[in-house]
């Protein structure tokens, strides 16, 4: 393995009293991967390792064979090493994109199995999830990949649920959705390693704004709507987009649209799997997080300009979606 410098040179610093060994973190690289949800798994770890003068972080790519692996974009991606058994102590991360289905062989799901049983831990980036199924790694366990490919997913591992949210942690198993969805990820690990400050500064280095929370989901139901291209539904939505501080009532969206109310709420369940006053609370209640992110407004304030008619009723709503009250989750960022 060639070594190399792990720390390189920047103008903005954060001290950091740690001088343990470096986590080892390895990335194997599939054919095809997202070259997007790669190297935003690998900046956090660099900007880590550069922010603090420390080398906190190393980290390896690895191929079946050591050849340059081939990206979804067609950009080559030269790897340090073919597979070989991995450190006890280290992680593991699977890359995959696109045609999930056929960028491994036995060749590899055997290695990942033995990997694991040395004591590695595993993970997944953008579709990784397919891989680490076929290698027997999701059973009981919490996980996601890409929202594009869960439908192909479901098809080849019915026994298995991916979340819908951008990335999840269960125990020592990591998966994210892709995309900026490994940046998310990579902080909350970060965050763990080394302290929330230290994430916080990563996260400015990024110019990333950090989702903070692993039930973000991956995908807005506008998007969605969208996608189904129905014009009633996508029509409401806009419409509830429109009137979060006021909100309207459901028999009056449906008659400005022009369809039934039982029709509209039909086409909520049908694509959104939720019905229309779910989804309006959670587009206030959605709201309502990034004013609290992002203004100085009151909790009231903020109740007042999300539709609910008190603090006490935001506070309940804002608390089913997020785990914690408005006021704990303000602090949770100031502090």
């Amino acid at each position: 393995m060639n070594q190399r410098n792990f720390i390189p040179k920047g103008a903005a610093s954060y001290g950091i009293e740690y001088d343990g060994p470096s986590k080892e973190i390895y990335f194997l690289l599939l054919p095809k991967l997202t070259m997007l949800a790669f190297s935003a798994a690998v900046e956090p770890l660099r900007i880590a390792n550069q922010v603090t003068g420390k080398e906190l972080y190393k980290w390896y790519l690895i191929s079946e064979d050591a050849h340059p692996v081939l990206c979804s974009n067609g950009v080559k991606i030269t790897p340090d090493l073919a597979l070989h058994n991995l450190p006890r102590s280290s992680r593991l991360f699977v890359c995959s994109g696109i045609e999930p289905s056929e960028s491994c062989n036995p060749r590899i799901l055997s290695w990942i199995s033995r990997q694991k049983a040395f004591g590695c831990k595993l993970g997944g980036i953008c579709t990784g999830a397919f891989t680490l199924a076929k290698a027997g790694m999701l059973a009981g366990k919490r996980f996601t990949l890409h929202w594009e490919n869960q439908p192909a997913f479901a098809e080849h591992f019915n026994d298995l649920t991916p979340s819908a949210n951008l990335y999840e942690i269960d125990n020592d198993l990591m998966t994210c959705g892709g995309g900026n969805a490994a940046t998310d990820m990579m902080l909350d690990m970060i965050e763990t390693d080394f302290g929330k400050d230290l994430a916080i500064i990563v996260s400015d280095m990024c110019i990333h704004f950090r989702s903070n929370n692993q039930k973000t989901l991956q995908k807005s139901a506008l998007s969605v709507a969208l996608g189904s291209r129905n014009q009633y539904l996508i029509n409401a939505m806009q419409i509830m987009h429109e009137n979060l501080e006021e909100p309207l009532d459901i028999s009056e969206i449906a008659e400005i649209v022009q369809i039934s109310r039982r029709q509209l709420e039909r086409l909520f369940q049908k694509y959104v799997e939720a019905s229309p006053v779910q989804f309006y609370i959670e587009l206030r209640v959605a709201r309502a997080y990034a004013l609290l992110s992002e203004t100085e407004m009151t909790v009231a304030e903020i109740a007042a300009a999300t539709g609910f008619g008190s603090a006490t009723q935001l506070t309940v709503r804002f608390k089913k979606r997020y785990g914690e009250a408005p006021t704990s989750f303000r602090r949770g960022w100031s502090d």
